[in-house]
């Protein structure tokens, strides 16, 4: 069947298994006919890092298998989403410590993945909060680990994209939650200098995020809508209406051109009269606005998109981000989904993405220009020191990869202590020579 990442782009033709127990995932990994085999969760991914000959879907295994009401620690299933966690726990005062801008991944993705979400500079990565997984391996079977045993395949598996085994459960820590409002600050700002004067002045703000206006020129450059956000401690506990909007099929591809998405960007950042605005919000809106329009991938056309998210360090922030803004302004390839974030320092994970510095996530239209634009952006990160996110990637070169993740080297000689090279393997992982 033909397979895709959330981006639609590119497509696979591969084999689909959807095991239910983890003895169903060891008999698929004996069973294997090809080295390309990866695991899948829903699909939230955007390019190629779960796509193979043969995918091994885990959302079959979706079991909350076990809760300590004292300590917040949760034992699951790797296919329980983070949507099943939210809905089981919310309500009974637990929150995820970190949360990527989707509910609809699994804990294995967002383990394999190593997320981050608006919170990176207080919280963190989501395997930060990982207390042990148990992983199926080609070399030994099931094999619990966490940070003292089979430590090395512990921080391999970590943002490791599924290349170490499959994750089969795990055991996470959850947050003391107050309420399910946040206490949400807006601020607009004219540039992207004003915009990280504010990420400074309000780094002990729990949340932080910024829309930026990808399109704007000159001294508007880097005109953002900075939100800032902590968690409510007067609000109440209250379930959330949910209202959907659904995309039923793929929109033309000329819906999405410069001037259409310089006309939204324009009424994004002119909605609002206000340049500070507060409100107390449902944490859903918070964290979750894109999952209340289902298939909003639809919008890019069936030809797809790509989600090209970096991170460069602090210090050369301001320059490489004023460089590429211009760069994506001048293509007319704009992007209306632009978010900007501050992340702290990184873990000691093999091939995690954030470490101390800005990432940017732009998304592009899949267009007959855009590849030769992001091969020009490539050079601009590598060059101040930054790296491009694994989980969202669909075209990066192996040279790139190589030259910006320095313990590459390390998470191989991993991979093939417990032999998984020789079973687990992605289309993305092909690419980059991993």
């Amino acid at each position: 069947m033909k397979v895709s990442g959330w981006g639609h782009y590119p497509v696979v033709n591969a084999r689909l298994s959807r095991p239910c127990s983890q003895k169903d995932v060891l008999s698929e990994i004996q069973a294997c006919e090809t080295s390309e085999n990866i695991a899948r969760g829903l699909g939230r991914s955007y390019g190629d890092s779960s796509l193979a000959q043969n995918i091994i879907e885990t959302t079959q295994m979706d079991q909350v298998l076990d809760f300590n009401e004292a300590t917040g620690i949760l034992t699951c299933s790797a296919g329980v989403s983070l949507a099943t966690i939210l809905d089981s726990f919310v309500n009974k005062g637990w929150f995820l410590p970190v949360s990527p801008g989707t509910k609809f991944v699994t804990v294995g993705g967002a383990i394999a993945s190593d997320v981050h979400g608006k919170n990176h500079h207080q919280n963190g990565t989501f395997s930060d909060h990982v207390i042990s997984i148990s992983i199926a391996t080609v070399s030994e079977g099931i094999i619990f680990c966490d940070r003292t045993s089979h430590s090395q395949l512990f921080r391999a598996t970590c943002g490791g994209m599924g290349l170490t085994g499959i994750i089969v459960e795990a055991q996470i820590k959850l947050m003391p939650l107050q309420s399910t409002y946040i206490d949400q600050q807006t601020i607009k700002t004219g540039n992207l200098d004003e915009t990280l004067d504010l990420f400074e002045s309000h780094s002990g703000k729990h949340y932080s995020i910024a829309w930026i206006d990808c399109l704007s020129v000159g001294k508007q450059l880097g005109r953002s809508v900075l939100m800032l956000g902590e968690h409510s401690e007067n609000g109440s506990f209250h379930d959330y209406e949910r209202s959907s909007f659904r995309i039923p099929t793929f929109l033309p591809s000329c819906t999405l051109n410069k001037y259409t998405v310089r006309t939204f960007n324009s009424f994004y950042y002119h909605r609002s009269t206000t340049t500070h605005g507060n409100k107390s919000v449902h944490y859903e809106n918070f964290f979750y606005p894109l999952d209340r329009i289902s298939n909003w991938n639809f919008i890019y056309g069936r030809d797809g998109f790509v989600q090209y998210q970096f991170v460069v360090p602090e210090a050369s922030g301001l320059n490489t981000l004023k460089s590429i803004l211009k760069k994506v302004s001048d293509s007319g390839l704009g992007s209306f989904l632009s978010v900007l974030k501050k992340f702290g320092p990184s873990n000691d994970n093999y091939i995690s993405f954030p470490f101390d510095g800005y990432t940017l996530a732009l998304d592009f239209k899949i267009h007959t220009r855009l590849f030769d634009l992001l091969d020009h952006i490539d050079k601009i990160v590598l060059s101040s020191g930054g790296r491009i996110y694994l989980s969202k990637d669909s075209r990066m070169s192996e040279r790139t990869f190589k030259e910006s993740y320095p313990e590459w080297e390390k998470f191989m000689e991993v991979r093939k202590a417990y032999k998984a090279d020789k079973v687990f393997n992605s289309a993305q992982s092909i690419r980059l020579g991993l």
